[in-house]
């Protein structure tokens, strides 16, 4: 294949050699999204449904869950629809899609993580501003900026990779769509314009990082100027969680992509890319949910009113 107009497709990675264990993945991966779909669903309607979580916090967990769902949505299928069909293929422009909303959900949720990092500085750190600097308009808007910086980042870099000339084949060694792996059959430095809008991406994510840090240094210094043992549990009750899904993030991406060379191998990688773009989306919600009594206890007062719906209908009819 000379160059990229005659590539009407490529080849994923298969997930397994067998039959058998190209099941066993289909139904693992089954499990995994419909404890996603359930998990971060039941966040959503909660925070939707319950008044009382209509807060600065929840409403940034909102927008998380539904980042968390775009990238299981985004994967996921496909790889099932591979390993129940024994296929290995997925069409040009659905590859480019797959990159441009994985891209998009990856790079909005991460802009939502630091929002969230800030979110938890001001209400610890500045309790009396926290009205003012995180009102309903600022959320909107931030909220806002982090849908449109992910947009913005995922349509430059998907215009930009899949206008490189490719010449080196078609099969890609990862089970769903990567940047990374599309550069691989570029052409001889047909790519490095696609590497400067790495880098810089490399800077702008390597800057929030700082920036959750050292908001997590002041955080933890206020806190522990605290004085009683209670103000100090809620404090670290409300933050934990969000740190937590923030390690959880970062640790399973940098990973994917800084692993050294001599430990890589396609089973290994694609066990790692799992870790990073299957996992997290379906954890955030029970990290979230494990500490936050509001929220377990929208969850359940969301339960109680699906059943008891139905008694209600039958009573009124009767």
């Amino acid at each position: 294949m000379s160059n990229s107009s005659s590539i009407s497709q490529f080849l994923l990675l298969p997930l397994a050699d067998t039959r058998q264990l190209q099941l066993l993945h289909l139904w693992l991966f089954l499990g995994i999204s419909l404890a996603a779909l359930l998990g971060n669903g039941l966040i959503i309607s909660a925070v939707a449904c319950d008044h009382h979580l209509h807060t600065p916090m929840h409403f940034f967990l909102l927008n998380l869950s539904l980042t968390d769902l775009g990238c299981i949505c985004t994967t996921v299928p496909k790889a099932m629809h591979n390993s129940l069909w024994d296929t290995t293929t997925i069409s040009y422009m659905g590859c480019a899609a797959q990159i441009f909303f994985f891209l998009f959900f990856i790079m909005t949720e991460y802009s939502l993580l630091t929002i969230m990092c800030y979110d938890r500085y001001v209400a610890i750190c500045k309790p009396l501003h926290y009205g003012t600097l995180l009102g309903s308009r600022a959320c909107a808007h931030m909220a806002a900026a982090a849908w449109a910086s992910g947009f913005l980042y995922s349509l430059l870099h998907t215009a930009n990779t899949f206008s490189l000339p490719l010449c080196q084949g078609n099969a890609l060694g990862q089970f769903f769509c990567e940047i990374s792996h599309i550069l691989k059959l570029s052409c001889s430095y047909s790519y490095l314009g696609e590497l400067g809008l790495i880098v810089v991406s490399v800077f702008l994510a390597f800057g929030c990082f700082i920036f959750i840090v050292l908001s997590y240094v002041q955080i933890f210094r206020a806190v522990l100027r605290i004085p009683s043992e209670q103000g100090w549990h809620k404090a670290f009750s409300t933050c934990l969680p969000h740190l937590a899904v923030v390690s959880l993030f970062i640790s399973t991406a940098v990973f994917a992509y800084l692993k050294p060379p001599s430990i890589s191998f396609p089973s290994l990688d694609v066990v790692v890319s799992v870790l990073y773009s299957v996992v997290p989306p379906t954890l955030n919600p029970l990290i979230y949910s494990l500490r936050n009594k509001e929220l377990k206890g929208a969850v359940q007062n969301l339960f109680t009113g699906w059943f008891r719906e139905p008694s209600n209908f039958q009573l009124s009819s009767a």
